[in-house]
């Protein structure tokens, strides 16, 4: 089975919302909701679990009826942080997932995940274990020196944005995830999935990104994901 993990459990302070930002409203419809959308269309997803900041479970459950995402099966609870959201969902799929099903973890705010991404993902992952999504990084990149100067680049050519979704078998996830919770590596911080996998020795390899798949972080993401639902309507 391919199986989706859709990450619902933060915040979102620098969206400037009096709601968690994977709720916000754009043309009638909650962030999140175009975010499963991309997943229940998809031909290859079997089944998806949200993992969901406490007080909004029903909203969640209510897209099941109202948009008719036939493939939510689960929800569960988000933790403080969000590898604690992670871990969660990975751990409530104990004794639901084969070893071998392929888990997609994605970030609830990027809701413009391309069918040819999730294509490509699973593909990589059957080959070699896992896949992460990346792009070329085109500009350049310094190392801070004293905080105002520096004097050494890093050759963009030996570099790639990573981001969700991601997919793991299924035997490598929970395995490593009790492993790092155990030991406390890879599981604070700005650490996700993929930095922790690199720091319990996990090699990983790439699948195909999209310019398309933004996260919407701040306000300026958001009118950027309006404009982009504008254009495709307008096609």
């Amino acid at each position: 089975m391919n199986i989706a993990i859709i990450i619902a459990g933060g915040v979102g302070s620098r969206m400037g919302a009096n709601i968690p930002k994977q709720f916000i409203e754009v043309n009638g419809k909650h962030v999140l909701a175009y975010t499963i959308e991309s997943f229940q269309n998809h031909a290859l997803i079997d089944a998806i679990e949200i993992v969901c900041i406490d007080g909004w479970q029903d909203d969640v459950w209510a897209y099941k009826e109202k948009y008719g995402f036939t493939k939510l099966k689960w929800i569960t609870p988000g933790g403080n942080t969000g590898q604690e959201s992670i871990r969660n969902g990975v751990y409530n799929l104990e004794g639901l997932a084969s070893d071998a099903d392929n888990i997609i973890i994605h970030d609830g705010i990027r809701p413009l995940v391309d069918d040819t991404v999730i294509d490509d993902l699973i593909e990589k992952c059957n080959r070699y274990g896992n896949a992460v999504t990346s792009m070329p990084y085109n500009e350049q990149i310094f190392l801070v020196d004293d905080e105002i100067s520096t004097i050494k680049y890093i050759p963009r050519e030996t570099l790639r944005r990573v981001a969700t979704p991601q997919c793991y078998k299924y035997k490598l996830l929970n395995e490593k995830y009790h492993e790092a919770f155990d030991k406390g590596i890879g599981i604070y911080g700005s650490s996700y999935t993929n930095t922790m996998m690199v720091e319990l020795g996990v090699r990983l390899y790439f699948a195909k990104g999209s310019d398309r798949n933004i996260k919407l972080t701040t306000p300026g993401d958001l009118e950027i994901f309006e404009a982009m639902l504008k254009k495709e309507k307008n096609k």
